[in-house]
């Protein structure tokens, strides 16, 4: 980057970007995994995996809360020179980098239908709403702060996530206007022309 400027994505963009292709990968491995009878039959997987989803939906909206808002609150505003990443491009990052997890995950939420019918794909479509969960929970601290956040892009790991792992050492901060991504990574809406 030119003049000691970095790269910089948005982290409600890389926590959003896997809800998508979970929820959808999990709806799918629900309705073909409810399909065979299973060892427990129907009603007992889709209950399962019902109260599988709550839990996994739950456990990822919740986790690495803390360490989120202390990032947050020692965001450093972002330099001149330092590119604010497409929402398109950190997305596309972040599928590629996850693509076979996501294909491993589908293949065994599908398999374990013939278990537990149901259970392993409303468990993935859990975590996927998860994750759109703390995208919207980021989006609000971000409307709240007034500052959209945004992470150094050579500080994700290898497959372009974890936002708030071990080696991001602190958020880079911008007013909200900035960039192609709503707060919470969502597109933004533009107005319609009349």
């Amino acid at each position: 980057m030119a003049r000691g400027g970095q790269g910089l994505a948005r982290v409600a963009v890389v926590v959003r970007a896997g809800a998508a292709p979970m929820g959808w990968f999990g709806v799918i491995a629900a309705g073909l995994g409810g399909v065979p009878e299973g060892l427990t039959g129907r009603r007992i997987g889709v209950t399962a995996g019902a109260a599988l989803f709550l839990v996994g939906a739950a456990v990822v909206a919740l986790a690495r809360r803390k360490r989120y808002a202390a990032l947050a609150r020692g965001a450093a505003r972002a330099g001149k020179y330092d590119v604010l990443q497409d929402r398109a491009v950190t997305v596309r990052n972040w599928r590629r980098g996850h693509r076979w997890w996501l294909l491993l995950a589908f293949a065994v939420a599908l398999g374990s239908g013939f278990v537990v019918p149901a259970a392993g794909g409303l468990l993935l479509a859990g975590l996927g709403a998860g994750l759109g969960l703390k995208a919207a929970w980021i989006g609000r601290r971000e409307r709240a702060g007034d500052t959209l956040l945004w992470v150094r892009v050579d500080w994700l790991d290898r497959r372009g996530g974890r936002p708030a792992g071990r080696s991001v050492k602190g958020l880079r901060g911008t007013g909200i206007a900035a960039g192609d991504a709503a707060p919470g990574g969502a597109r933004r809406r533009t107005a319609a022309l009349v």
